[in-house]
């Protein structure tokens, strides 16, 4: 199990995420933007809005989506 946080994750807050794998914690990271969003919290609403921009550019979201799973597989187990 490893750990990341929202803000690690490309989100505006500290909640942390716990998963077996990154497919998981991408997953939950998900849950957690939709729940965002439909209390339109600005400060995920602002992280959402730079998350659309990258995505625009499929070549940087593949870049920034390997960095993050990356980041996730030398996280140590907890």
């Amino acid at each position: 199990m490893k750990t990341m946080t929202c803000n690690q994750l490309g989100g505006a807050c500290e909640k942390k995420f716990s998963a077996e794998t990154f497919e998981e914690m991408a997953e939950i990271s998900k849950q957690h933007g939709i729940e965002m969003f439909q209390k339109q919290d600005e400060a995920h609403l602002n992280a959402m809005s730079k998350m659309q921009e990258l995505m625009k550019v499929p070549e940087e979201m593949e870049k920034w989506f390997e960095s993050k799973r990356k980041e996730f597989e030398a996280l140590p187990n907890s």
